[in-house]
């Protein structure tokens, strides 16, 4: 029976009446759902969930047991059926016949897909006999705050009774695999009336006799646990009292725009990394503790936890009572060649004579004091989940550390999981990196045509990027399409007017707090206008070159800031036109702020070669379809200018072309990608010219 609990607790979301119209699968995907949809259960990816069902076996049309169990990789908040592995539970049974001893578990992994049910693809993880020899027909296996905070406290065994008393068990640390599923057959057997157990610096396995009996009692069991700690922890100094003050957020996000990139630089040697950061409540009470050094050496508990975040985080040097970022900046790289060297005489003294060679010796969490949590990873995603993991071992850390002592992952267990053979095989079937993965592309006039083209184009090729544009209601169209397309982690966007200098320092400091730094600039914010010079104003002329010239020159600027404090490279993009390089009737301000453009990119190609700062031009011509220049006075005045109507405009410019074809947004993208990437690795102050062929504005 779910026991009643204030608003605080879980809330018990079963609706029987959806239940009921499903079949046993869907109630298990059910199930998952719920409990994957909030994270003081688990966390993303973490925990798994199972249910014995009776199938009729294609081969023999008998009503056989099979178990649905979440497959290898997958989440449980998100899953859908097809990521349930389903495997014949006779045949699991018989694994055990041929179990050589805990020496030779991890050979068990590679029985499983022989015990497969239905030619199910989806491949069974290494939590299956957990599930499999748990005599229950329902279980869950959760990674609650509340319960690895008992799991990793110095007498865990005494709370889990004190807590629960004989109805939740008890098992000691164990790595996950065949012979820990053993050790819950045992436990079960022998503890009959038992509805869980809580294993050390582990987690939490519940089970019932309905999908409904065993979410319930995983539901009332985190909520017990949630109660006792909020009995027991009231008025106690947490984490050892207050250390340091916190700054405000302006502060803080300061603080973090100036440390992200030059973190990321010294980090991104062997492959580009993607920051997030985090100043949420929890982070800023942690960081901002007497306990933070000496609790966050400990490293976490949970392998999930540890998995996600390393062995240790790195806390920063920095004093917010007396802030000096500049003088934190300069020690940056001592402490991070520490970290490397401290992360290398680990892997010594733990390596077997199997162990895969060592990996990424870099720090995953950065701790600042009074500013909040830095994490960096290969992309945004797994940036965002390893510090929301982090974020569950604070409160772990939070809670075992008020009413007993915090216990972390003994050293040679942590590393037996990270360098786990099993763990290498499963790093080595990902699929390979995209050709911008982990870099960062901040795109001006981002929601129009050719700008929100070629956020797309980069995109699909890994790319993290920061939609600009002074237009908010096509900015925000253009973010929701994108984000749509390709997640949310990818796209940020930000108002950018190009000709204020503040609005463009602004929008760079935001890029680094999103995502760590800039690897790419594509400079493509724009208009056009028409007019015989004697009729062109100074307000026509000055907006030209202030937008199309200074414009270009400030995002530049602020780009080869951020390039040259993280001393990786950089790549600026272009976007001129055919006008920079052939005059056009009537147009004199607009060819020749194009010009300008044109001629910037090379002095830029020039001042940035030495570093690695690629600075390259593409020149499109009568881009119509897409474009916002050509829904404006634009079109009326270029059709003017060749005396005919705006309707004859597009065959036009497909007719003068060379190549007789239109150009579209898309063309152009395929050019900014091109000097993007690393295809154009030895190209810099080129020129690409994506008209349909056109002899004036070759290039000489």
């Amino acid at each position: 029976m779910s026991e009643t609990r204030s608003s605080s607790r879980l809330a018990n979301l079963w609706d029987d009446a959806k239940a009921a119209a499903m079949n046993e699968p869907q109630r298990l995907l059910y199930r998952s759902n719920l409990l994957g949809s909030d994270k003081r259960i688990t966390n993303f990816g973490g925990g798994n969930t199972s249910a014995k069902v009776m199938e009729k076996d294609p081969l023999t049309g008998a009503m056989v047991e099979v178990l649905w169990v979440k497959g290898s990789g997958g989440d449980v908040g998100t899953i859908k059926l097809d990521g349930f592995s389903t495997l014949y539970q006779d045949k699991l049974n018989g694994l055990k016949q041929i179990y050589r001893g805990v020496e030779f578990e991890d050979e068990m992994v590679g029985y499983l897909p022989h015990c497969t049910f239905n030619l199910n693809p989806r491949a069974a993880s290494i939590d299956t006999p957990l599930h499999a020899y748990v005599p229950k027909k329902h279980v869950d296996h959760m990674h609650p705050d509340a319960i690895i905070a008992i799991a990793a406290s110095k007498n865990s065994r005494e709370l889990t009774r004190a807590i629960f008393g004989g109805e939740i068990g008890w098992l000691p640390w164990k790595k996950p695999g065949y012979e820990l599923g053993l050790c819950l057959e045992k436990f079960c057997l022998e503890n009959p009336d038992a509805t869980g157990v809580v294993l050390e610096s582990h987690g939490l396995f519940t089970w019932g006799d309905t999908a409904k009996d065993s979410y319930e009692t995983t539901i009332r069991i985190i909520n017990r646990a949630i109660e006792w700690f909020e009995q027991n922890t009231a008025g106690k100094t947490i984490f050892g009292g207050v250390a340091r003050p916190t700054l405000s957020a302006t502060e803080r996000r300061t603080v973090a725009a100036r440390l992200m990139p030059a973190i990321r630089g010294l980090i991104s040697a062997s492959e580009p990394k993607i920051g997030h950061f985090d100043d949420q409540n929890a982070v800023l009470e942690f960081v901002g503790s007497n306990e933070l050094e000496s609790l966050a050496a400990l490293g976490t508990s949970c392998p999930d936890h540890f998995l996600r975040t390393k062995i240790r985080p790195l806390v920063v040097d920095f004093d917010p009572a007396k802030p000096d970022i500049d003088k934190t900046l300069a020690g940056l790289t001592e402490a991070v060649e520490e970290y490397r060297k401290g992360y290398a005489a680990y892997y010594e003294r733990c390596k077997r004579a199997d162990s895969p060679a060592i990996r990424d010796p870099n720090a995953v969490v950065y701790l600042v004091p009074g500013v909040g949590m830095i994490t960096f990873a290969k992309d945004k995603a797994t940036a965002r989940i390893s510090g929301e993991f982090y974020v569950n071992a604070i409160n772990v850390m939070r809670g075992a550390s008020t009413v007993s002592t915090y216990v972390g992952l003994p050293e040679q267990e942590a590393f037996d999981i990270e360098y786990w053979l099993l763990e290498e095989a499963k790093l080595q079937r990902m699929p390979k990196p995209k050709s911008l993965a982990g870099r960062v592309a901040l795109v001006t006039g981002g929601a129009g045509g050719i700008g929100k083209a070629t956020a797309a184009r980069l995109l699909r090729e890994g790319a993290c990027v920061v939609l600009a544009d002074i237009d908010q209601s096509a900015l925000e169209a253009a973010e929701q399409d994108l984000s749509s397309a390709f997640g949310k982690d990818f796209v940020r966007p930000v108002r950018i007017d190009v000709t204020s200098e503040e609005q463009v320092i602004s929008g760079f400091t935001q890029t680094s707090v999103e995502f760590g730094g800039i690897d790419i600039l594509v400079s493509n914010a724009g208009l056009a206008s028409s007019a015989p010079i004697e009729e062109t104003t100074l307000a026509l002329w000055n907006k030209n070159m202030d937008i199309l010239a200074t414009g270009y020159f400030l995002v530049s600027r602020e780009a080869f800031k951020l390039f040259r404090t993280q001393k990786i490279g950089g790549n600026v993009v272009f976007v001129a036109s055919k006008n920079g390089l052939a005059a056009s009737p009537n147009a004199a301000a607009y060819c020749t702020a194009k010009a300008a453009e044109i001629h910037l990119a090379r002095c830029l190609a020039l001042e940035g070669a030495g570093e690695q700062i690629r600075v390259n031009v593409v020149n499109p011509d009568a881009v119509l379809r897409g474009s916002k220049i050509w829904t404006g006075e634009w079109k009326e005045q270029r059709a003017a200018a060749y005396n005919m109507s705006t309707d004859e405009l597009e065959e036009h410019y497909r007719s003068r072309s060379m190549l007789k074809r239109s150009v579209f947004p898309e063309d152009i993208a395929e050019a900014i990608y091109f000097f993007a990437s690393d295809m154009s690795a030895k190209s810099t102050g080129n020129i690409i010219n994506v008209d349909a062929g056109n002899a004036q504005s070759f290039t000489r």
